[in-house]
């Protein structure tokens, strides 16, 4: 779907229906502006999320480092699988930390934090990791078509477009977000083309299955600021090989 020029606008407009909702109704911590919400149940939809048919198949996840998904994170290491998970704001120019749950000497409730993930993981670049099974996302907001809104941040599209682009996810990888179910939004929700969609969707009591899309996300340049490019030690090189090669 093209870029709306009024998208960022309504999106904003959600993101801030979905945390006021979560706050009023006592389904999150108080002060989830801002982030991906930290719901309460999240340890329910983890839970739920196991019974699905891509968890019992997948070997190897990739995870955000989000609090709403730390318990799919332990879960996944509890049960053996290797997990990719995002260096925070994918501030190292090696983005993605490797959990080996053979290899951690900590409890995977433990290395499932970012904070000791830091401390213990290595950091892989994209050409030392494995096709991704399963990718586990966190949402503000999503729809039943798999539509899915985050923090605004971008950084998951980013991530996801990357390991697109790399082979490593594929039509055989699931996309799955976990939430509370007050964030899954009725109807319509705005969308751009840098936006990648869900599969499925968690919640404590339900799994929604949700039209599967295609593998076909990638960085849209023209879309990223300077300021963001430059944050991010692994678009900040491949600017650079872009403008080199154009020249």
């Amino acid at each position: 779907m093209p870029a709306h020029p009024d998208n960022a606008q309504s999106k904003d407009v959600v993101r801030e229906h979905v945390w006021a909702l979560l706050e009023n109704e006592n389904a999150a911590p108080l002060g989830v502006r801002g982030s991906i919400p930290a719901f309460h149940g999240a340890e329910l939809a983890a839970d739920r999320l196991a019974q699905h048919p891509a968890w019992d198949a997948a070997n190897v996840v990739k995870a955000v480092p989000d609090k709403a998904q730390h318990p799919v994170r332990a879960r996944a290491l509890r049960e053996g699988k290797l997990v990719y998970m995002a260096v925070p704001k994918l501030a190292e120019p090696e983005p993605f930390y490797f959990l080996d749950p053979a290899r951690i000497t900590v409890s995977p409730e433990d290395a499932a934090t970012s904070k000791v993930a830091h401390q213990i993981a290595r950091t892989l670049d994209v050409s030392d990791m494995r096709p991704v099974d399963l990718v586990v996302c966190g949402s503000v907001a999503v729809n039943r078509d798999g539509v899915r809104i985050g923090k605004g941040a971008g950084y998951s599209d980013i991530e996801v477009a990357i390991l697109c682009e790399a082979g490593l996810i594929g039509p055989q990888t699931t996309i799955v977000t976990t939430v509370h179910s007050l964030q899954v939004v009725d109807g319509p929700l705005p969308e751009t083309e840098h936006d990648f969609g869900v599969d499925v969707i968690v919640t404590p009591e339900e799994i929604i299955e949700c039209p599967r899309r295609d593998r076909s996300y990638r960085i849209i340049w023209e879309h990223l600021t300077p300021s963001k490019v430059e944050k991010i030690p692994l678009l900040r090189k491949r600017w650079q090989e872009r403008s080199s090669t154009s020249c």
